[in-house]
């Protein structure tokens, strides 16, 4: 079975940033094989010997079978409990470095996209310069050195791209090893 993946509002593309794969293996779930894998960590104290269906994760029975979580609830504040469960247990997490966090806008959670590098960041000015004004906050006060890390995202670090799915508006954080 080679079926249409199912769609997921916050990870649209969940194989074109890898949270998803082309694979033959049997869902520890459903016991299926759909000809697609879940790639990303998932959260759970039970044992979990392989991997997960997409559609297990959409209908939510793979975070209930296994008590489960997709990624954290952390970045998620403000969001109706209803947002809250369906990125934490129907929506793929994603690969990082560190622990992925997921934005927030429009009192939404927003639609991961990739992650990037300064190039495509270029391209959405707005989560750029997001991105840039949080660096701030964080500590980033000498001008040039945060220059310098945001133009060599891509090259040891990046920056995790959302874009919200009430007004458009991009957002980013950066992720390093």
């Amino acid at each position: 079975m080679n079926a249409e993946l199912p769609f997921f509002r916050y990870h649209p593309d969940p194989v074109a940033t890898g949270s998803v794969r082309a694979g033959n293996e049997p869902c520890d779930c459903c016991g299926r094989s759909t000809g697609w894998i879940y790639t990303a960590a998932f959260y759970t104290a039970k044992d979990v010997a392989g991997s997960v269906c997409p559609w297990c994760i959409a209908d939510g029975s793979a975070a209930e079978r296994f008590d489960a979580e997709f990624t954290d609830a952390y970045g998620l504040d403000g969001v109706p409990w209803e947002i809250l469960r369906e990125v934490t247990h129907r929506t793929p997490g994603f690969h990082a470095w560190q622990d992925p966090r997921w934005l927030v806008h429009c009192h939404d959670a927003a639609a991961f996209i990739g992650e990037v590098g300064y190039t495509e960041l270029t391209a959405r000015p707005e989560a750029l310069e997001q991105l840039r004004h949080d660096l701030r906050m964080e500590g980033w006060h000498d001008a040039q050195q945060l220059e310098r890390f945001l133009t060599h995202l891509g090259h040891g670090a990046s920056a995790m791209l959302f874009r919200c799915t009430v007004c458009g508006t991009h957002l980013a954080y950066a992720d390093a090893s």
